[in-house]
């Protein structure tokens, strides 16, 4: 039982941490903090690439804070550039200077994660809105 009787903000925390463990994991990497970097901006790239209605169904399969960083700073009118490499310069920007990344190949890790901890038909959904070149990052 949590102390200050927040079992919800409890239980996310949780969540995020066991998603952060489980990528840090799969890439092999020790610093959790660009871990949680890689994953805001994978999330958040993909987010932009989504119809409003695809993006919330998804984010409805994500721990609390999680969706938090999904939405952080959306604006649904934006529409980014439907490119591989548009995507994966935009995920890199924040990770170019980190030893660790290795850019589609990290990239796909979070795909990884995704097919493991949301649902097989969501996963399917979303790639399916995905143009061609972006979706062969993301293992079917």
């Amino acid at each position: 039982m949590s102390t200050q009787g927040l079992e919800v903000i409890d239980h996310t925390v949780q969540l995020t941490h066991e998603w952060i463990n489980d990528l840090a994991e799969r890439l092999d990497w020790a610093d959790k903090r660009q871990v949680l970097m890689l994953l805001r901006s994978t999330l958040t790239a993909l987010r932009d690439l989504l119809s409003v209605n695809e993006a919330a169904q998804m984010s409805a399969q994500l721990p609390l804070l999680i969706r938090g960083l999904f939405y952080e700073n959306w604006a649904p009118a934006s529409r980014a550039e439907r490119t591989a490499a548009a995507f994966v310069a935009r995920v890199s920007e924040r990770l170019e200077r980190d030893a660790e990344y290795r850019g589609e190949e990290d990239i796909t890790e979070v795909f990884r994660l995704l097919s493991a901890r949301i649902s097989e038909g969501e996963v399917a959904d979303i790639r399916q809105s995905l143009p061609a070149d972006i979706r062969r990052l993301w293992p079917g």
